[in-house]
Parts: C-alpha cells; sequence; structure tokens
C-alpha cells in the first residue's frame, strides 16, 4: 500500500506549509502528492510550483473539476505538466455537484452524468494517444461542434505537441454504485472521497471487474496525538461542511454516500443542521465513530493497529491528509 500526502485546496491563501510537507513526503518515500480545488485555488498551478521543487514524487490532482476545463483543455494542461515533470503526473478528475457546476462555472449540471464521464475521459485520453484528429459526437462535448451559433469552420485537430505518455493514469473520484462501476472500466484507478475499512463491502459490488493493476486512493485524515477526540474534530468539521452543505438538501452526493455506509438518520440530521445556519451542530453531530472509521488518528500505536485494517482491503494508495511533517514520518516508518 503506497502513501500520498493529499494537500486539498486552498483556505482564504496559499498555505506555506505545503511546499515544505511535498518535499518532506518526497524524502520520506511518499509515492504521490495530490492537489485539489473547488471555488477557489486550482489544482494545476499549485502541482507545478510542487512540481518545480521536487523531481521524484508523483504529481496527482486529486480533484480537477471537470466542468472547469474542457477536455481538451484539461488534456493540454495534464500532457504540458507531465512533459515538464518528466512523466510524474497522476490525472485525477471528477464531475462535481449541480450546485458548484451551475452556481461557479456557469453550465449546466448534466442529466446523465455517467455519460458525461464516460465522454470527458475519452477525448482526454484521444488527445493523450494522438494517434487521430479528436472528434466526438456525444452530447456534452461535441467536437467539431456544430451546434447554435457555430460557423461551420471547425474541423478536427491533433495535439501540436507530442503527449509524453500516451497512456498517463486517469483517475476519478465518483461516489455513486454505477459511477464507481463505470470508472473500473474507463479509468486506471478511483478516488474514494471515504473510505472505512469496516464497511469494505458497501463498495464489493462496483468493483468486482476492477482490473489487475486498478488504483483504489482513498483520501484519510491522519494526526498522530495523545486525544483522539481532539485529533477527529478537523475531520468532523469537514464531514459537517461536506455532507451538511456542499450540495442542495434533495441532491448531495456526500450525504447519500454517509447513507449507504449505514449512517442515513445522521446525515439527514447533519443536513438539516446546516441548512438551517447551525454549522457547529452540524459539525458536533457527526458522529464519532464514522469520522473515526474513514481517518488515522490518535498515538502511534493506535494508529498501527488501525493501518493493518486497511492493508486488509483492495486500497493500493493511502492518501493522507496530514497536518505536520511529524504525522508524515509516522506513517513512513509504519508501512516501511
Amino acid at each position: 500500500m503506497r502513501l500520498g500526502l493529499a494537500l486539498g485546496y486552498w483556505g482564504r491563501g496559499p498555505d506555506p506549509r505545503h511546499l515544505e510537507l511535498a518535499r518532506e513526503a518526497e524524502r520520506l518515500g511518499y509515492a504521490s502528492v495530490w492537489t485539489a480545488e473547488s471555488w477557489g485555488s486550482d489544482a494545476f498551478t499549485a502541482l507545478t510550483w510542487i512540481a518545480a521543487h521536487t523531481s521524484r514524487i508523483a504529481l496527482g490532482t486529486g480533484i480537477a473539476q471537470m466542468a472547469a476545463r474542457t477536455p481538451t483543455a484539461t488534456a493540454m494542461q495534464a500532457l504540458t505538466l507531465d512533459h515538464l515533470s518528466g512523466g510524474r503526473l497522476l490525472l485525477g478528475l471528477g464531475l462535481s455537484g449541480p450546485q458548484v457546476v451551475e452556481g461557479w462555472y456557469g453550465r449546466p449540471f448534466p442529466a446523465s452524468p455517467l455519460t458525461a464521464t464516460r465522454e470527458y475521459v475519452d477525448i482526454v485520453r484521444q488527445v493523450l494517444r494522438r494517434g487521430a484528429p479528436v472528434t466526438s459526437d456525444g452530447p456534452y462535448h461535441p467536437l467539431p461542434y456544430r451546434g447554435a451559433g457555430a460557423t461551420g469552420l471547425g474541423k478536427p485537430l491533433k495535439p501540436i505537441t507530442h503527449p509524453l505518455r500516451p497512456d498517463l493514469p486517469v483517475l476519478l473520484g465518483a461516489e455513486g454504485p454505477k459511477n464507481i462501476a463505470q470508472t473500473t472500466r474507463i479509468a486506471d484507478g478511483w478516488l474514494p472521497l471515504y473510505w472505512s475499512p469496516l464497511r469494505t463491502g458497501v463498495y464489493e459490488q462496483s468493483l468486482r471487474a476492477a482490473p489487475a493493476g486498478f488504483r483504489i486512493a482513498p483520501l484519510v485524515r491522519a494526526v498522530v496525538c495523545d486525544d483522539v477526540a481532539e485529533g477527529l474534530w478537523p475531520v468532523k468539521a469537514m464531514l459537517g461542511f461536506y455532507i451538511g452543505g456542499m450540495g442542495h438538501a434533495a441532491k448531495n452526493f456526500h450525504a447519500r454516500l454517509m447513507a449507504r455506509m449505514g449512517f442515513a438518520e445522521e446525515a439527514h440530521r447533519i443536513q438539516e443542521l446546516f441548512l438551517t445556519g447551525r454549522r457547529d451542530e452540524a459539525m458536533a453531530a457527526v458522529p464519532d465513530a464514522f469520522a473515526d472509521e474513514i481517518s488515522l488518528v490518535g498515538p502511534r500505536e493506535r494508529i498501527a493497529e488501525r493501518l493493518a485494517l486497511w492493508r486488509t482491503g483492495p486500497v493500493t494508495d493511502l492518501l493522507v491528509t496530514a497536518p505536520d511533517p511529524h504525522t508524515l514520518r509516522v506513517l513512513a516508518e509504519l508501512t516501511a
């Protein structure tokens, strides 16, 4: 089980710790470092900065949002950064939800998310293979464009730049069972938002057709500390925000996932509190048991015991959100 460092996206501004954490992770032998985006900092620019200050560690977007860029624009950024980093990029993509797609990017959320994802990934792969001019007859990203307002002058094009790796790995963030199952067919790996080593059966059916070498790389908050309750609070805060506020009351993929994992009543309560402005109560309402299952928090000995559970399942990469170099070092030692 490889270790990765997940840095996420910026808050109010650049986090001065991120570069040093990335360099320390590389020194410790971590396999990858990942950046993300929501509606603030973007994933590729921060990752390029890290690429310029490291030499071996793989560089992942975890995740880049599909609505932020056309598939050809994403492929351009991917092939560019892959060249500049010497073939270190792992392209993680995700569709996001209606609130972000329509509220931030000003685009309609696709009526068929699976079709939209499949079309997007196909175009990215066409660009990276550079086998022929890129075309798509799909409803979401038609190439050439021939819809309303078209001049009729568009023609299929191949990228001018030859991609360094035509098989550059593509990973997808997916939460619904059908979306996860499709991910095993069209991508090289899956980026679960929540993973509990005690509830792997939740995903068993969706992952049954995963090919050999398929990456399963969940995010996990980790901190070495004496007080487990205190260490879990940032996990509960994150869950309260995602389950309560990252989506509409009637369409929140994170809340649906928590419900499938056995916490339906709690997910509903968190949403109810968050959407009525009681955010602190929503975060406090996150069950300690759920937060604990999807994280690695506590003294070194406790984390060592819990890591054994993660190793028994299909996880190939553990993408660690760790706030300090000490935690990174402890995890490196425990997985050596």
